[in-house]
């Protein structure tokens, strides 16, 4: 019986990969987006024509593409698809077709491919990362994989039965990915979490096989065929501004030709050839599949758009400050992330004209507001101030890829902040998990102060980070201001110094000052927290161990 049982299991594993290695077409029909790139990835490894359903109504349309003699095979989702019993829908429609039903596609597919001994790990949170590295996985001939903390202990089992040729971490990944996949001795792209600087060493590794001078241009923002097919390197060049990184390797390289996928970033692609001399062309469109007049007609590309970091910088108010003689800019982040800007500005007042900025990007915090000061000369007269603004701001240092470009006044304001404050130390407690930078006020009004703790080596990743709120502090009051960051032993091991910046002033909606040092970090294994529920349980022991005592004693006198 049980022979009858392991031959049947042999033969319905054979049949359901019989149609995988024969089929001439592969759709995807799931609304989950790494079902998508996995389900691309495996056809074109497989030198078949894969496609996807992109909505609903995709499903029929897509029929005009596909010759009514090619063989199908549709992976659908078995818990988000775009059409239920697309099977049947196409074979209604006079077509031969088998259905393989799924989970979760990535290593179902990866167990598959027999000849792939090559890997690539993203962590599926970012999803442009997975975008950079598809040209470059199809032409190395490797398989991308999604590893987060979740799901990494299927990932190694599955990596430790191939015994992988060549593992390659790219991009953020948690900590335990790297941790666990260490035994692979896996090639590590990650520079400082710089998603273009990032994107770079991709090209040039995809480069080192084909040395094309021609690459595509996208934001990373969405899956499409020719991004997936591995015909060129791709590129970002950003979404209204072209961070120096691409702008420096496109110049340093042999890159001719950008082909630019979609026309969302046409304005950029047109700065990108103004700065550096390469020629572009935009891919914006196909035929359309379905007749609508006697004038050829065309429809938008088929994409399937990834998750994205949803950044929102706003320019909040400029004044001009005329007993300091300068000008103090707040900028709002309204996302749950933080990013960094820098911001030039062209201040005029009448036919008087400055122009002031930031050397280096400045960090600001989720959902907070940052003052940057700015030196002017003095602004006479009563003349109206405008303020010119061009800001570009990113996710990191290297990825300012959004713009604001703004003209609004400039208020004057006459304010005389004598705050004054000291940083004391910096202390990083590992049972809060959180660092604690000492401060004191020195002056002799109150001061209310904002702190961060800049370029901290976490899983070998360069990071800032900011308090979670701003203090208030009286004049000679010390207060400790809170950073929460999860550090390991091996973070704390190499940051044994770190510079710790402290925005400060008498308005808290104006922090015009700055003060900045490096410390010594102090780590405390144990506070006071940790003690008292010890010091509690001990009390309450003894309380008990007396009243037993006394009851005892009481007895035996009553005898």
């Amino acid at each position: 019986m049980s022979r009858q049982i392991v031959l049947v299991s042999l033969v319905l594993v054979c049949m359901l990969m019989l149609p995988l290695a024969a089929a001439d077409t592969i759709i995807i029909n799931s609304k989950e987006w790494k079902d998508v790139y996995s389900g691309m990835q495996y056809g074109y490894l497989n030198e078949t024509s894969p496609k996807f359903l992109a909505s609903e109504q995709h499903g029929t349309l897509i029929v005009n593409d596909i010759q009514a003699a090619e063989k199908l095979i549709v992976f659908s989702s078995s818990r988000r698809p775009f059409v239920i019993g697309y099977k049947n829908t196409m074979e209604s429609m006079g077509y031969e077709a088998d259905e393989f039903l799924f989970d979760s596609l990535s290593l179902e597919l990866a167990k598959k491919l027999d000849t792939i001994n090559k890997y690539v790990i993203v962590d599926g949170a970012y999803g442009y990362n997975a975008l950079a590295v598809a040209p470059y996985a199809i032409v190395s001939k490797s398989f991308v994989l999604f590893a987060d903390r979740a799901n990494i202990a299927e990932v190694v089992d599955f990596l430790e039965e191939k015994s992988p040729e060549a593992v390659l971490i790219y991009g953020i990944v948690d900590r335990e990915v790297r941790e666990q996949l260490a035994q692979f001795s896996p090639e590590i792209i990650n520079k400082d979490g710089d998603r273009f600087a990032n994107n770079v060493e991709i090209v040039r590794k995809y480069k080192e096989i084909d040395d094309k001078t021609q690459v595509l241009l996208s934001n990373g923002e969405f899956i499409e065929a020719e991004i997936m097919a591995g015909s060129g390197p791709l590129l970002f060049i950003g979404n209204q501004n072209v961070p120096d990184k691409i702008r420096e390797y496109i110049r340093e390289s042999n890159i001719q030709v950008g082909v630019l996928i979609g026309n969302e970033l046409v304005g950029t692609a047109t700065t990108v050839r103004r700065q550096t001399g390469i020629s572009t062309f935009v891919k914006f469109a196909r035929s359309a599949r379905t007749d609508q007049g006697p004038v050829a007609q065309i429809e938008g590309l088929d994409v399937f758009r990834v998750p994205k970091v949803q950044l929102s910088l706003a320019l909040e108010s400029a004044t001009y400050n005329a007993i300091t003689r300068q000008l103090e800019v707040t900028l709002r982040n309204n996302a749950d992330v933080a990013s960094y800007f820098k911001g030039t500005y062209t201040i005029t007042s009448g036919e008087q004209e400055q122009v002031v900025g930031d050397v280096e990007p400045v960090f600001i915090e989720s959902q907070s507001a940052k003052t940057v000061v700015y030196d002017l000369e003095l602004i006479a007269g009563e003349e109206d101030i405008r303020a010119r603004a061009f800001i570009t701001y990113g996710e990191s240092k290297d990825s300012l890829e959004f713009a604001i470009n703004a003209d609004v006044a400039v208020e004057r304001v006459e304010i005389n902040d004598l705050s004054a404050i000291s940083i004391e130390k910096l202390e990083y407690s590992k049972p809060q998990r959180e660092f604690h930078v000492f401060v004191e006020n020195t002056g002799s009004e109150d001061a209310y102060i904002d702190t961060e703790v800049v370029d901290v080596l976490v899983i070998d990743t360069r990071r800032t980070f900011g308090s979670e709120e701003v203090i208030r502090l009286s004049p000679g009051q010390k207060k400790k201001s809170v950073i929460p960051v999860e550090l390991e032993d091996e973070d704390l091991e190499k940051n044994p110094i770190i510079r710790v910046r402290a925005y400060y002033g008498k308005r808290e909606n104006a922090l015009a000052k700055v003060l900045e040092g490096e410390f010594e970090l102090i780590v405390r294994s144990i506070s006071v927290w940790t003690y008292v529920p010890i010091l509690v349980i001990i009390i309450l022991l003894i309380l008990i161990i007396r009243k037993k005592a006394k009851a005892r004693k009481k007895k035996a006198n009553s005898n």
